[in-house]
């Protein structure tokens, strides 16, 4: 017997075990997969670190989150600055003055502003309903035709009339030079991967991989008191009452024999015809060398392509709209009388999470369990 059972070691299940196991807690986790870390895995080729499941830059303004990693892990000094490409033009991300300068060859900050507020104007929009509205609302039409409109319609599968508004207002607009995309007091790249920062998190905490929890529920229910479950919720019940929907992606990794594919760690690629949504070089989140400061002479590109989630897929992005809304409501009353288990994490509770909330979210739900 042990006091908690975790199916997943990834970022949820890893806090949440290293929380519990320092508190004297017996604690047994078990991942599906044959590696732990979940999506934030990174695997050593070539020298680089590649993030095998899309890229990860870990930001916050948390600094509880931040004393925590900092813990486990050595942050450099990496700034997510992603560049858009239309069609071979190139663009600044997030909007900045250098994208307002690319897109209407205005240099004045003043300049900008007024062309954004003529073209909301021409649009007619006050009250965006949908996330066509909030772009233009946001930065004109002019950029929303080139580097929203095809990007967000490849990443989400539908017209960007039919999503939410809420989706785009995570996205920066600045009147400014600054092309940190996040913005965040603490940022970086763990140094050595961050399957390394989750071996320390695990350390001295037995792991079992291979293992589908919902295969062997029985026989691991027997085995411990309480439970933790990071995997889809929904799958958890049998899609009893239906399915929630996800985006999934899918990626095609080369390794190449040459110093420097694109010059950058992520380009976006923002028109509709172009069928994958961006190209990540692995060797550019270390600056293009690895950790004893040499270069790199190979480099590693991702090109990823987004698609509708199937059964068999790694479920990506919960489609947050109010259909899935109110399915998810349904499954959360159904997992509250589930006394025994704790739902968690990204798919557990069917929201997007930034890492570094998962980590605040795993850390209050150990802080809970620990005080009852």
């Amino acid at each position: 017997m042990c006091d908690y059972i975790i199916s997943g070691a990834g970022l949820f299940g890893s806090v949440f075990a290293q929380q519990t196991k320092a508190a004297g807690k017996s604690v047994l986790v078990i991942d599906k997969r044959p590696h732990i870390a979940g999506n934030i895995y990174t695997e050593k080729v070539e020298g680089i670190d590649v993030h095998r499941y899309g890229a990860h830059i870990f930001h916050t303004n948390n600094k509880e989150v931040w004393d925590y990693v900092g813990r486990f892990a050595t942050f450099n000094r990496f700034t997510n600055s992603p560049v858009a490409n239309y069609k071979g033009e190139l663009y600044s991300l997030p909007f900045n003055m250098y994208t307002f300068n690319r897109m209407w060859g205005v240099v004045m900050p003043e300049e900008a502003a007024a062309k954004i507020a003529e073209q909301r104007a021409a649009a007619g929009i006050t009250e965006p309903r949908n996330l066509e509205e909030q772009a233009i609302s946001l930065v004109g039409t002019d950029i929303y035709e080139k580097l929203v409109k095809g990007y967000t319609q490849k990443q989400w599968g539908r017209p960007c009339d039919q999503l939410p508004s809420f989706i785009i207002k995570r996205l920066p607009v600045r009147l400014t030079f600054d092309n940190n995309y996040f913005n965040a007091l603490y940022q970086g790249i763990p140094v050595g991967g961050y399957t390394r920062l989750v071996e320390k998190l695990l350390e001295g905490i037995e792991v079992r991989l291979g293992i589908d929890y919902l295969e062997y529920r029985n026989e691991l229910n027997a085995l411990a008191e309480r439970v933790v479950y990071t995997g889809p919720i929904d799958a958890y019940f049998g899609y009893r009452l239906g399915a929630l929907e996800y985006r999934s992606v899918r990626f095609e990794t080369e390794l190449l024999d040459m110093p420097n594919f694109q010059g950058n760690a992520a380009v976006n690629y923002t028109d509709a015809e172009t069928p994958y949504t961006r190209i990540i070089e692995h060797k550019w989140f270390t600056f293009g060398k690895d950790e004893q400061g040499n270069d790199l002479p190979k480099t590693v590109i991702s090109r990823e392509y987004s698609s509708e989630w199937h059964p068999g897929d790694e479920p990506y992005y919960p489609v947050n709209d109010e259909k899935n809304g109110a399915l998810y409501a349904r499954y959360r009353a159904l997992a509250d009388g589930e006394s025994r288990v704790i739902f968690g994490g990204r798919l557990g509770e069917y929201r997007y999470y930034d890492m570094d909330a998962v980590i605040a979210s795993a850390l209050n739900c150990a802080a809970r369990e620990l005080n009852r």
